[in-house]
């Protein structure tokens, strides 16, 4: 992010803006709507303009910008349509100390204006720093069409309302009170009887949430996916979007994470194999806590809650405090990684069955039933199994495995920094421990890439040419 995005104020502040065509006009359009005191200067000024400085929306300065015309502004506009002048104004500009914006020269201006949709006193700002405008103009059209007209309407009256509802505690109640205004009783009192029936709806609602029962808190665990937010579910996001409390795993994917209300409390109960982490009894404790505090919590977790996330002692520590809960899956990292390969986990004449496992556990190295992993044509989603890797190995081995089984370890599945390290059984090390992967790996056990299949096919032809 190049552009840090803010609002600034700008009432009763100077905005002063040279240049009298098309450019001109376009940004005028847009700081008319704020309650600045806006300048233009510009020997030969657009009709509109003018009109806008009869109607004295403006002072317009029909000459030359001169030094010291921006001294005092907080915003300076260069909107000539001519490089040459604009930089001679954008320098006069500078020196009299205003930020400085020249239109279409995103590398000289200071600030860069965003695309808006104004609900006022909603305003929402898209920006994409220069690269596409017209994808900017886009999800304005879009929020265009989903943000309802009276928007701004409940918002300036729930602005004079806010006093009376700091009654209410701070928090999950009034945060409910507010949710409940804008999604539901405001545009309901707007449909019935307009503006005038909005503050009686606002005061029924703060009457009736005054008296209310306290909110019985809940738990959701919620598969955050393999990592790209674009494989999370719907169900997942939705979960997000409410929690008061998200209390998350290590390996859930910053951008998973910055979909959380900015409001809701993060908490880290990060855990690395054979590595320091919160301990699980602590986890279990702070869902009860902040649960029986009335608090919606999201229990985020890696890949599906049901694969190897220890919901079992969760959900047990939760009936135990009486809490309410529901479980949303994910995608697994197995279903991400063998898509990654372009292969099915199952096959028609290879394998019936597929073997979900994990390379160590509480107490150390899992065992398996390595007989039963050694028969040629089964497979198997390791999970876990970096460190394992030659126990793994040794034991599969020792079982008679062919040596040339294919094992392929996929680190960060679905993530940008996906790493994809195709070998063999009798390689897995010291091949695994060389690539230096440092990020959460997942071992197919049988499988190779679709495209390592087709070299070793062509291999195969050749030789037998």
């Amino acid at each position: 992010m190049d552009h840090f995005p803010v609002f600034m104020a700008v009432a009763g502040r100077r905005i002063v803006l040279s240049g009298g065509g098309e450019a001109a006009l376009a940004k005028l359009r847009l700081i008319l709507k704020t309650t600045a005191h806006v300048t233009v200067i510009a020997a030969d000024a657009d009709p509109q303009i003018a009109a806008w400085a009869q109607a004295r929306r403006l002072t317009l300065l029909p000459r030359a910008m001169e030094p010291g015309d921006a001294m005092c502004a907080v915003l300076f506009y260069a909107a000539n349509e001519d490089d040459a002048e604009d930089a001679r104004v954008a320098a006069l500009a500078h020196r009299d100390g205003a930020r400085v914006n020249i239109v279409d020269n995103l590398a000289d201006s200071q600030f860069i204006t965003p695309a808006i949709v104004d609900r006022d006193p909603v305003v929402v700002a898209i920006g994409t720093e220069g690269a596409a405008p017209v994808l900017a103009r886009r999800i304005k059209r879009d929020l265009e069409e989903r943000l309802p007209a009276d928007l701004g309407l409940l918002a300036r009256i729930g602005k004079t309302f806010r006093t009376a509802a700091d009654v209410l505690p701070m928090g999950v109640k009034r945060r409910d009170f507010w949710t409940a205004f804008y999604e539901r009783v405001g545009p309901q009192a707007v449909a019935a009887g307009g503006a005038d029936a909005v503050r009686p709806a606002l005061q029924r609602l703060l009457d009736a949430t005054l008296h209310a029962a306290p909110k019985q808190g809940r738990v959701d665990l919620v598969g955050a996916g393999p990592g790209d937010p674009d494989l999370l579910t719907l169900k997942a996001r939705k979960a997000l979007d409410v929690a008061d409390v998200v209390i998350y795993d290590r390996l859930v994917s910053r951008p998973i994470l910055e979909l959380a209300r900015r409001e809701a409390v993060m908490i880290d109960a990060g855990k690395e194999g054979f590595g320091p982490g919160m301990p699980q009894e602590q986890i279990q404790a702070l869902m009860v806590e902040h649960a029986s505090q009335g608090a919606h919590v999201v229990r985020l977790k890696s890949g599906d809650p049901t694969v190897f996330g220890r919901l079992d002692e969760e959900l047990a520590a939760l009936d135990a405090a009486g809490i309410a809960w529901s479980i949303v899956p994910g995608i697994t990292a197995a279903s991400a990684a063998v898509a990654t390969l372009g292969q099915s986990l199952t096959r028609r004449g290879r394998n019936a069955s597929v073997r979900f496992m994990t390379g160590h556990d509480t107490a150390g190295f899992a065992d398996h039933d390595w007989k039963a992993l050694a028969r040629p044509g089964e497979v198997a989603a390791i999970y876990m199994g970096k460190r394992a890797a030659r126990f793994l190995q040794g034991r599969l081995l020792m079982h008679g495995a062919d040596p040339a089984t294919p094992v392929t370890v996929v680190e960060n599945a679905s993530r940008p920094d996906q790493r994809v390290l195709p070998t063999v059984l009798a390689d897995l090390e010291p091949t695994l421990t060389e690539a230096g992967m440092d990020g959460p790996a997942l071992m197919l056990l049988g499988l190779a890439p679709r495209a390592a299949l087709a070299v070793t096919a062509d291999l195969t032809r050749e030789e037998f040419a």
